[in-house]
């Protein structure tokens, strides 16, 4: 006879769940994660952030910003800590199981946000904090804080009527599910589509580091003794740009510019439509004119039109360049007997060949000096000498690929440990291509010293077992870059997590990566980490002065495929409720532009996962333009002095940029390294264009 009681059998606690144990303050347990944990622990973890909220808006005593401001600070940390992780998997780990998980997720995410912004009760205490005349003794920072809260809120649409809040949530609810198809419809294009080459023919101008990381890639897709050519950036811009079959180049290039763009399953165009729809519907009911209104108000340039006047400015000397590039490349090709007319798979081929003619500089020339890994020793000598930081390599600290490795970091004269670095170096299946910073774990001291843990993420391809990793200049500068922003994390000293490190204007944040990318070029860098993988010698001294010479090469093709996505970004999102056909978009603005038929954008509208894959960059692709201004001028303050290690200038760089968060504004923060604000002079002398009034000047003198 059965019997009715069912047994309660004891669930194993969820690892997502747990409080990050052991060392450094604790450390995510990424060993311990099955996809099958990640919903669950996201319902229990919203679930604790509902009950914490609840206790700041229903509590009776009188708003403050202890009770109200600081209290939202410390709710949510567990949801934090889920999040960081399924974030991490949605980058680098994403399979089936995945996808299906994160297409359930992402609207319920979105939901649980539009939640607590509109808790009237909570908005209420975060508005009287606001308006309290107590305000003004709290502290900067705090003032700062209580700024960020109030305006995060009524952005959000906290002060809207119940119809308009309950719109607005379906909207946000929306986009969250179509930014989720948007990625993976990307990356889907991007694991399908490679071009396999078949013989010794096909390898033809191929240097021995491609041809090894081909033959790895197609062993990884069960061809082994053939060549894959697979469909990312890191894959795609070398063959483009070594390749001599040009039939294979038109092949790559098609695979990779068409990415969400093939009128399959995966296509994103009717995706985009509805996405600008919804932002623009979103915008009014927020009382902005444009979603680009909306989302430039708290940013460095406020508003769209200064945004696009800087591009527009820009615009123009970089077109007239790349006249003068694409003449000097058909001039090759002419005096080679090839009888074609430079396409966009052509360019990179040909740039190279006019590189060598000018300049007398092969990139070949300069690539078996640029090992991934002594690069990577190279980035922690410079932090060593503009921040006082040492790198330890540590072991036992779980990771969620054989490929991810971690260092600690500290401070080198006192031995004060500062944070952990992660670095995921290499392309796999699941890993979205391109290169970026996380954060597992911002800073602060809001309740006690908790420390930093950032994380460097890349898509090199891997070479033969045992071989160094040979990168293109172009992918060390990348390398820099992205541990500019880790850098930016590793400094922080602020006190509230949501002021710290990275969590800055958008239009700012690409300034502290940008600047450190000078550094990649200093002779002390060169000399000491960019050493010959065969011999050990480092880079000869001429080599490095005609890497010098050419340092505005090609600056009009890298400005002008940057910059049409920056300005097809803005118009879309400036042309309000506009019924858009994304590709048809596209085409008619850059014909209005002048877009050079030789080149295409760097992010094409239907894989521009900057900018639909999420809010992060929508109308704000503009600012690696805006923060390189900041860039340009701001490196000439070390060459103003003692040069790129001037110890006086990198700390001012540290006290008022590296280590200040978003504790104060942004202009502010640099007004106060530099003692001016940054004009254009500066950023058309770093690309070698035509400095505006340069030469009416020059006359009047």
């Amino acid at each position: 006879m059965q019997s009715n009681t069912s047994i309660m059998v004891p669930q194993p606690e969820n690892p997502l769940l747990a409080r990050w144990a052991g060392p450094y303050g604790g450390v995510p347990a990424f060993d311990k994660v099955q996809v099958a944990h990640f919903k669950p622990a996201l319902e229990e973890a919203m679930e604790q952030a509902r009950r914490e909220i609840a206790v700041i808006a229903d509590n009776t005593a009188a708003p403050d910003f202890e009770n109200t401001i600081a209290a939202m600070d410390d709710a949510g940390r567990t949801l934090d800590s889920v999040s960081t992780i399924y974030s991490v998997w949605a980058s680098t780990m994403n399979g089936p199981e995945f996808k299906a998980i994160e297409r359930e997720m992402a609207p319920k995410l979105a939901a649980f946000e539009d939640e607590i912004t509109q808790n009237e009760k909570l908005f209420r205490r975060i508005e009287a904090v606001y308006n309290s005349p107590d305000k003004a003794k709290l502290t900067p920072e705090q003032q700062r804080l209580v700024w960020l809260r109030y305006t995060n809120f009524v952005r959000a649409g906290a002060r809207l009527d119940t119809a308009a809040k309950k719109r607005v949530a379906e909207i946000n609810e929306r986009l969250a599910s179509l930014y989720t198809s948007f990625s993976q419809n990307v990356l889907g294009d991007e694991e399908q589509y490679a071009v396999i080459l078949e013989s010794e023919a096909d390898l033809a101008g191929l240097p021995e580091s491609i041809r090894a990381g081909a033959a790895a890639a197609a062993e990884a897709r069960g061809q082994k003794g053939k060549w894959a050519i697979t469909n990312t950036r890191s894959a795609m811009e070398p063959f483009l740009t070594y390749s001599a079959r040009r039939d294979l180049r038109e092949k790559v290039w098609r695979n990779y510019v068409n990415r969400g763009d093939n009128g399959d399953a995966r296509d994103n165009n009717a995706t985009i439509t509805e996405v600008l729809k919804l932002r623009a519907e979103r915008a009014k009911l927020l009382g902005y004119a444009t979603h680009a209104h909306w989302r430039l108000e708290n940013a460095m340039a406020k508003t769209p039109e200064r945004a696009m006047a800087l591009m527009e400015a820009v615009w123009t000397p970089a077109v007239a360049r790349v006249r003068e590039e694409v003449a000097d490349m058909q001039a090759i090709a002419d005096k080679e007997g090839a009888k074609l007319k430079i396409a966009p798979w052509d360019y990179r081929y040909y740039a190279e060949k006019v590189r060598k003619s000018k300049y007398d500089l092969d990139q070949n020339e300069v690539k078996p000096y640029l090992q991934l890994e002594k690069l990577r020793e190279g980035m922690f000598w410079v932090a060593g000498e503009l921040f006082g930081f040492s790198f330890e390599p540590v072991s036992g600290v779980p990771v969620y690929h054989p490929d991810v490795r971690v260092w600690e970091v500290k401070d080198k004269a006192t031995g004060r440990h500062i944070g952990l670095w992660y670095f995921d170096p290499y392309a796999r299946p699941g890993k979205r291509s391109g290169a970026w910073m996380n954060s597992y774990r911002q800073q602060e001291r809001f309740r006690g010293e908790v420390t930093t843990i950032v994380s460097n993420n890349s898509n090199f391809v891997k070479g033969q077992p045992g071989e160094p990793v040979l990168i293109s200049w172009t992918d060390a500068e990348t390398l820099f870059h992205e541990f500019g922003h880790a850098l930016h994390g590793l400094n922080s000293q602020v006190n509230y997590p949501s002021l710290s490190g990275t969590s800055v204007a958008r239009d700012f944040v690409e300034f502290p990566s940008q600047l450190l990318e000078h550094w990649l070029s200093t002779p002390e860098v060169l000399n000491r980490f960019a050493l010959h993988y065969q011999t050990g010698k480092p880079i000869p001294a001429e080599l490095v002065a005609r890497i010098t010479k050419a340092s505005t090469f090609n600056q009009g093709f890298g400005t002008v495929e940057y910059l049409s996505s920056a300005l097809v970004d803005m118009k879309l999102h400036l042309a309000g409720d506009r019924q858009i056909d994304a590709d048809a978009f596209e085409r008619d603005t850059l014909k209005a532009l002048g877009m050079p038929e030789e080149i295409v954008m760097r992010h094409r509208t239907p894989q521009f996962g900057h900018v639909f894959a999420g809010d992060g960059y929508s109308a704000g692709y503009y600012s690696y333009l805006w923060s390189d201004t900041l860039t340009a001028d701001a490196y000439e303050a070390f060459t103003e002095g003692k040069g790129a290690y001037d110890r006086d200038v990198a700390e001012r760089l540290r006290k008022n940029v590296f280590s200040v968060g978003n504790t104060l504004d942004p202009a502010d923060a640099y007004r106060s390294f530099r003692g001016k604000d940054a004009g254009i002079d500066a950023l058309m002398r770093k690309r070698g264009f035509p400095v505006p009034g340069a030469a009416t000047q020059k006359k009047a003198k």
